[in-house]
């Protein structure tokens, strides 16, 4: 039994190997085709857009896991199955439990190398894709740093603590030195938005010092003559999807500890948590689709009946991610309800089957 083990393991692992191989290629031309109209801006070509593409790739790898061992395994079995390999098989007294044994078997490895992806190697990569991108398209010197965003233009330093969105920033201070009046102004606004083609700041204070002394003024609301692309802030918010486990944990906390709403975050910490149980039910949809018609149904018709399940599936965990978010549902229930509903209807097809 351990040599049949390994070969239906093997048999899942390979086909979603394959799938992945065939995916990600087509999604970094997507991403390409995306990056087209920021080619030729500043210093950012082709090889800065293909290597930020490649950076990008482990992300879409994480997400598109699931979906891939869900294809893989109608391929890899499916292949078994098309040489009556699993009809010789159960002939020869294997149960249906011991194939999705032995299946679960090869999920567990690409489980682990889907939280190796998710955790390690997509965070780094993206970082670095991110900042590679900002980098060659930013116009002035700007700098991601522990202590927020940091940019120069035209002789004042900016420093931003908090990107809520490309067009949306707080805790903002401004330092602009006049050499020729020998003075220092330094401004801070508690936020900042972008309307109509220009920034707005609001709550700030600004403080004149110079060898007379220190003027202060607080001002309500002004306008703020920045260079600061809003499409270039975007690319400095850190993706949900992409933090490791620990970093979202520790983001939850301090939005916690500010009062701000972690709804999001939330979700998506559960969902990854959750993202070894989801790789793991997908074998289980796939055995039914598999077992329940091995001569009469084409590897087409499987693939065609994998995407559709796979689609289903976004369709449901979206719905569900959005009640969470729209009407208070716990995040945890968000998150595990779409599992547990594809892995009862899988044990309930099995049991057909079986």
């Amino acid at each position: 039994m351990r040599i049949l083990d390994r070969y239906l393991a093997w048999a899942v692992i390979g086909g979603t190997l394959l799938t992945l191989g065939v995916l990600l290629p087509l999604i970094g031309v997507f991403i390409l085709a995306d990056e087209a109209d920021s080619i030729g801006v500043e210093r950012y070509g082709l090889a800065e857009a293909s290597l930020f593409m490649l950076l990008s790739l482990p992300r879409y790898a994480y997400q598109l896991f699931p979906i891939a061992t869900l294809i893989g395994a109608l391929i890899g079995l499916g292949a078994l199955a098309s040489r009556s390999e699993l009809v010789a098989m159960r002939a020869a007294g294997v149960s249906v439990s011991q194939i999705v044994r032995s299946a679960l078997l090869g999920g567990l490895l690409l489980a682990a190398l889907a939280v190796l992806i998710g955790e390690v190697i997509a965070p780094l990569t993206e970082q670095h894709g991110v900042e590679l991108r900002r980098q060659a398209l930013s116009s002035g010197v700007t700098q991601r740093t522990p202590d927020g965003f940091w940019a120069m233009e035209d002789g004042s330093y900016v420093n931003i603590r908090e990107i809520r969105s490309g067009a949306s920033l707080r805790n903002i201070s401004i330092y602009e030195i006049d050499s020729a009046k020998g003075t220092l102004i330094a401004t801070h606004a508690e936020g900042a938005s972008y309307r109509n083609g220009q920034w707005e700041l609001e709550g700030i204070s600004r403080s004149r010092v110079s060898a007379a002394g220190v003027e202060v003024e607080r001002i309500e609301r002004a306008g703020w003559d920045s260079m600061l692309d809003p499409d270039l802030l975007k690319v400095v918010v850190a993706d949900p999807r992409v933090l490791p486990v620990w970093g979202l944990y520790h983001y939850i906390q301090f939005m916690w500890t500010n009062k701000q709403d972690a709804g999001p975050y939330e979700v998506v910490f559960w969902a990854k948590i959750l993202h070894p149980v989801l790789t793991l039910s997908m074998i289980l949809v796939a055995i039914p689709l598999l077992l329940g018609s091995t001569r009469s149904t084409g590897m087409g018709r499987r693939l065609f009946g994998g995407v559709l399940v796979g689609i289903l599936y976004y369709l449901i965990s979206r719905t569900f991610a959005y009640l969470a978010l729209l009407f208070g549902l716990n995040p945890f229930v968000a998150a595990i309800a779409p599992p547990l509903l594809f892995v009862s209807g899988a044990l309930l097809l099995l049991r057909r089957v079986g």
